[in-house]
C-alpha cells in the first residue's frame, strides 16, 4: 500500500484526483499508476485501470490469475467490473468511498449476479493517510 500512497502522491502534485493503484504478483509489484484523467484527457484513466493495462502487457494476457491489486480508494463500478473480468485475486483498498464506490458501497459489483469473479476484498489499510490526502485535495479546490 505504501507504494500505491506514493502514486497517489504522485497524482497531487499533478493536480489529479490523488488516487494511487499497484499490482502484485508474488511479492514484486509489476504495475504501479496513478489517476490520469486530466493529463490524458480520458474519463476512463483511473489508476486502478492504468495498472491493469500494464499488468496485462507484462504478462501478455489479459487475465491477471494470481495478481492482487492495492489502491487508495474504493474503486469505482468501471474498475470494479474491470477488476473482475481481469480475474484479480485480492483487492486491497484504503479509503471507502460512499459516494462512488462500488465494491462494499453503491453497485457492490462484486456481489452482482453478473459477476462471475469475485476477488478477495480487504479495506480500511492505511485508510487514515489516504483519506487526509484526498481530503486536502479536495479542500484545495473549494
Amino acid at each position: 500500500m505504501l507504494e500505491a500512497l506514493r502514486q497517489a502522491k504522485i497524482a497531487f502534485e499533478k493536480d489529479e484526483v490523488p488516487v494511487g493503484a499497484v499490482i502484485v504478483e508474488g511479492e514484486k509489484i509489476i504495475a504501479a499508476a496513478h489517476n490520469q484523467n486530466l493529463s490524458l484527457n480520458d474519463p476512463t484513466a483511473h489508476a486502478e485501470i492504468l495498472t491493469l493495462r500494464q499488468a496485462a502487457q507484462i504478462k501478455n494476457s489479459s487475465r491477471l490469475d494470481g495478481c492482487d491489486l492495492y489502491v487508495t480508494l474504493e474503486p469505482c463500478a468501471m474498475c470494479a467490473s474491470a477488476i473482475a473480468l481481469a480475474r484479480i485475486r485480492r483487492v486491497y483498498y484504503a479509503a471507502s468511498d460512499e459516494k462512488f464506490g462500488a465494491v462494499e458501497n453503491g453497485a457492490r459489483i462484486f456481489n452482482s449476479s453478473s459477476c462471475h469473479h469475485h476477488p478477495e476484498i480487504y479495506s480500511g489499510i492505511s485508510e487514515e493517510e489516504s483519506r487526509e490526502l484526498l481530503q486536502s485535495f479536495f479542500r484545495s479546490k473549494r
